[in-house]
C-alpha cells in the first residue's frame, strides 16, 4: 500500500504539473522532477523486496545487486540536487523577487538539470566499478533488505580501504556542499523574512518555503540517521528500519507535503480528476 501510494501521488504531481500551464514555473519543474526521482528511488528497492517477502526468499544475485547499488546510488543523489535546487529558487524567489524570471530562467533550469544528472551518474557509476574490483565469498549474506553500499563494501573478503575512502570523500563533497548550500539559502531566506515590518508578509514568504524545508529536513534527518546509527551501533535491525524512512516513507510523503497547503497544486489536482 505504501508503495502505489508513493507511486500514485507522485504521478499525479508530474501531470498534475505537466497539465497546468499556470505551474510551468521553475519550482514546479524541479519539484515535478524530484517526484520522478522519487519513483525510481523507492522502485529500487521495494519491488524487490516485496518479491522476496512473498516468494519468502531472500536471495538476489551479483549482478542484480550491482545494479541496485548503482540506480539507488543514482536516485539519491538526484534527489539531493533537486533538492538543493528546490532551496536556491526559494532563496531567488524570496531575496530577489524582481529578478525571479531573470535569474531562474529555463536555459539555467535545465543546465542545473543536466549538471545534476551527469554528476549523479559519475558518482553512481564511480562507486559500482570499485565494488567490481572486490572479492566476495560464495555465499555472502547481507543484514539487510537491500543491497546498501556501506553494507556490500563491510562484508566484502578483500581490502576495502579504496572503497571506504571514496565513499567518504564523495559523502563529504557530494553531501555536503548541497547541505550546505541548503543551509545557506534558508540563512538568506530567513534574514529576508525578518526585514519584512508585516506581520502577513512574513507569513506568506515563509509558506512559500515551508514544504521544501519539511522534504528537507524528512529527507537527510533520515539518511544521517542511517549513517550514524551504522556507525554507533552493530544493530543491523535498527539500521534497517531507519533505512526503511528515507527509501520508502519519504517518498510517500513528499506529494502530500507539496499539496496539502498549495493551492495551485490542488487546483491542478482537481482539473485532473474531472
Amino acid at each position: 500500500m505504501m508503495y502505489l501510494i508513493t507511486l500514485i501521488g507522485n504521478l499525479l504531481i508530474i501531470l498534475a504539473t505537466i497539465s497546468n500551464v499556470h505551474l510551468h514555473t521553475p519550482m514546479y519543474f524541479f519539484l515535478a522532477n524530484l517526484s520522478f526521482a522519487d519513483i525510481c528511488f523507492t522502485s529500487t528497492t521495494v519491488p524487490k523486496m516485496l518479491v522476496n517477502i512473498q516468494t519468502e526468499t531472500k536471495t538476489i544475485s551479483y549482478g542484480n545487486c550491482l545494479t541496485q547499488i548503482y540506480f539507488f546510488m543514482l536516485f539519491g543523489d538526484l534527489d539531493n540536487f533537486l533538492l538543493t535546487m528546490m532551496a536556491y529558487d526559494r532563496y531567488v524567489a524570496i531575496c530577489h523577487p524582481l529578478q525571479y524570471m531573470i535569474i531562474m530562467n529555463p536555459r539555467l533550469c535545465g543546465l542545473l538539470l543536466l549538471a545534476s544528472w551527469i554528476l549523479s551518474v559519475l558518482n553512481a557509476l564511480l562507486h559500482g566499478l570499485m565494488v567490481l574490483q572486490l572479492t566476495f565469498c560464495a555465499e555472502l549474506e547481507i543484514p539487510h533488505f537491500f543491497c546498501e553500499l556501506p553494507q556490500v563494501i563491510q562484508h566484502a573478503c578483500s581490502d576495502t580501504f579504496l572503497n571506504d575512502l571514496l565513499m567518504n570523500i564523495a559523502s563529504g563533497i557530494l553531501g555536503g556542499i548541497p547541505l550546505t548550500g541548503i543551509l545557506f539559502s534558508y540563512f538568506k531566506i530567513a534574514c529576508s523574512i525578518f526585514r519584512i515590518s508585516a506581520h502577513g508578509g512574513k507569513f506568506k514568504a515563509f509558506s512559500t518555503c515551508g514544504s521544501h524545508l519539511s522534504v528537507v529536513s524528512l529527507f537527510y534527518g533520515t539518511a544521517f540517521g542511517v549513517y550514524l546509527s551504522s556507525a554507533v551501533t552493530q544493530n543491523t535491525r535498527a539500521t534497517a528500519i531507519a533505512s526503511v524512512m528515507y527509501t520508502v516513507i519519504t517518498p510517500m510523503l513528499n506529494p502530500f507535503i507539496y499539496s496539502v497547503r498549495n493551492k495551485d497544486i490542488k487546483h491542478a489536482l482537481k482539473i485532473i480528476s474531472r
